[in-house]
């Protein structure tokens, strides 16, 4: 989950309370956050980079402190601040309205169609009269960073660009030109440089480098544009120096690209939401227009307020309380969720812009649940009585592990994904002819497909540890995937038991004994009719004449044999290879 750095003293003096580290954590405890850890920018420097790198930095304590994920009202101290007030019934849930300006004259955002090829959505909002102090503008810097990590998924889904209103004059435009069309000066720099110059210079910094491949191959950047054609931002990767803010900036404008709209408008909500506070007219933001290519013309921000109807009846049954509905009102109000009593069973909910979190009722309850308190729902017994129990391929597997391991055999555990050549190449059959899932958009080489074998990830493990003392023999009892028309995923697990024995002589005779000690435990005679047996077979992973089918009551259940020398020399090995690879699941 997120974490956000507050400064401890700043912290107590806007709640008007200054509490000790454990009564501090009892409320975030209460409010459902956590206070992660407490510590300082010099003890936070010190820890990284050593004491030298951290002399003179600040001894001011700072919260660590860790909200959930889908919280984006929470990410900065501000909506922090604002959430515990509400909490402990200081002040009462503001009400966020988008205005006109006085002038009549809205800002406009004007979508070129070219922009469709690279990031199709743009919106835009302006905080008119904002007065920064040097902790309110490092929390802008701060939140802006962390929805784009969070929700925008760093930068891919959404991008946001801050500029001093005052420095550019509108209509603006979102366009999308051939990098080498774009030049402006970044920020940051002191000379003008194409987008091309750009993705090269920013290719070696570490703090840019991820987003360039967001757009770096595509035909056409994005770009912004005020009336006079000044660069403000080529999202996602850099704004203009030219409308960098500051602390005197008393204008800004913001915009918005994404690939996104749903995310885009939550993101634009948070932003001007958190930090209108700040401007002379609390709590309000200018609408800015944003023209649409097929010539819509629409209003942002939207900052709208929508309705639910929750019955506490329900509310009550899930948590297990007993309260009246006007407690649950109470409950509610505490959470930023002004509520009204409708009847004696049903409760209007009014859900902010700041709360895109609150999708179902289910959500509602949540927030119930934390203003109520966990501690206090009273333990119960639950109505039903059930007795759970180890799945029964799950105890086989454990029992035959711990038989495997008593034979001598030491237990390895790979990877359930694979590259392409560890299935099929190295063990000298075709990809065509296995039954393999592919992985649609591998981040690796290592991992194109789910393995269809374990053979090849303890071959593998061998030559990780080929420096080890020989004889080597381990094993692994874990799942494959294989493709199922039956499933309803077109895939299925099936559990199987692989070993391999790796020496300078083959040792064949100690994989076939493994094979008969495994059958001994399961109560397996070797007989043909009902019972097991071998039988000499043909695969191309093995030996010729050195491979034989295992059978179980007449079904082939898997493989024992030498392994071939070619797949021995594909992964890197240089001794001879037995092994044993059975589907364990028909014992079941």
């Amino acid at each position: 989950m997120p974490t956000i750095d507050v400064p401890r003293d700043l912290l107590f003096k806007t709640l008007g309370k200054t509490y000790s580290d454990e009564d501090f954590e009892d409320l975030c405890f209460d409010f459902g956050i956590e206070l992660d850890e407490v510590t300082s920018e010099k003890m936070m420097i010190t820890k990284e980079k050593g004491e030298e790198k951290a002399a003179g930095t600040s001894d001011l304590v700072v919260y660590k402190i860790e909200v959930p994920a889908n919280r984006y009202d929470l990410l900065c101290m501000e909506g922090l601040v604002r959430g515990l007030l509400v909490f402990l019934k200081k002040m009462e849930a503001p009400r966020y309205k988008p205005l006109k300006p006085s002038s009549g004259k809205l800002q406009r955002l004007i979508i070129k169609p070219e922009t469709a090829q690279v990031r199709p959505i743009g919106l835009a909002a302006v905080l008119r009269n904002i007065k920064f102090t040097q902790t309110s503008y490092n929390s802008f810097i701060d939140l802006q960073d962390k929805l784009h990590q969070n929700l925008g998924r760093r930068r891919s889904l959404v991008s946001i660009g801050t500029h001093d209103l005052d420095t550019v004059e509108g209509p603006f435009t979102y366009e999308a030109l051939p990098p080498q069309q774009i030049k402006f000066i970044p920020l940051n720099q002191t000379k003008k440089f194409t987008a091309v110059e750009l993705m090269e210079l920013y290719s070696y910094e570490s703090h840019l480098k991820p987003y360039l491949s967001i757009i770096q191959d595509k035909p056409v950047y994005p770009v912004i544009y005020d009336k006079n054609r000044v660069v403000l931002s080529m999202p996602p990767i850099i704004n203009g120096d030219h409308t960098r803010i500051s602390l005197d900036t008393r204008n800004v404008f913001i915009d918005i690209t994404a690939t996104d709209i749903t995310k885009a408008k939550i993101v634009l909500d948070t932003l001007v939401t958190m930090f209108s506070e700040y401007c002379d007219q609390q709590f309000t933001a200018e609408y800015a227009e944003v023209e649409w290519p097929d010539g819509r013309v629409e209003l942002y921000p939207e900052l709208k307020y929508r309705n639910e109807t929750v019955s506490v009846d329900f509310i009550n049954k899930k948590i297990g309380i007993d309260e009246t509905v006007d407690n649950v009102a109470s409950l509610l109000t505490r959470m930023c969720l002004q509520s009204e009593v409708i009847d004696d069973k049903n409760i209007k909910v009014e859900i902010p812009p700041t709360r895109p979190d609150v999708l179902h009722a289910c959500d509602i309850v949540e927030d119930v649940a934390i203003a109520y308190g966990f501690n206090n729902v009273k333990m119960t017994f639950p109505k039903t009585n059930t007795v759970g129990h180890q799945l029964p391929v799950n105890k086989l597997t454990d029992q035959l592990r711990l038989e495997v391991a008593l034979a001598g055999f030491t237990e390895a555990l790979t990877f359930a994904l694979c590259s392409r050549d560890d299935v099929a190449t190295n063990l000298r059959i075709d990809i065509k002819d296995i039954p393999a899932v592919h992985i649609s958009n591998p981040k690796t080489y290592e991992f194109q497909v789910a393995r269809t074998t374990l053979l090849s990830g303890l071959l593998k493990t061998i030559a990780a540890n080929r420096r080890m003392p020989t004889p080597m023999k381990i094993f692994e009892i874990s799942d494959v995937v294989l493709k199922s028309s039956e499933k309803d995923v077109g895939a299925k697990n099936q559990r199987r038991l692989c070993a391999v024995y790796y020496n300078k002589t083959p040792g064949f005779e100690v994989i076939h004994g493994l094979l008969d000690r495994v059958m001994q435990i399961l109560n397996i005679p070797l007989e043909k009719e009902n019972g097991y047996y071998i039988k000499a077979a043909e695969d191309p992973t093995y030996f010729p004449g050195r491979c034989a089918d295992v059978y179980v009551n007449r079904n082939a259940i898997g493989k024992v044999g030498v392994v071939h020398p070619d797949v021995v020399r594909a992964f890197d090995l240089h001794m001879p290879v037995s092994a044993l690879e059975i589907n364990i699941e028909v014992f079941i």
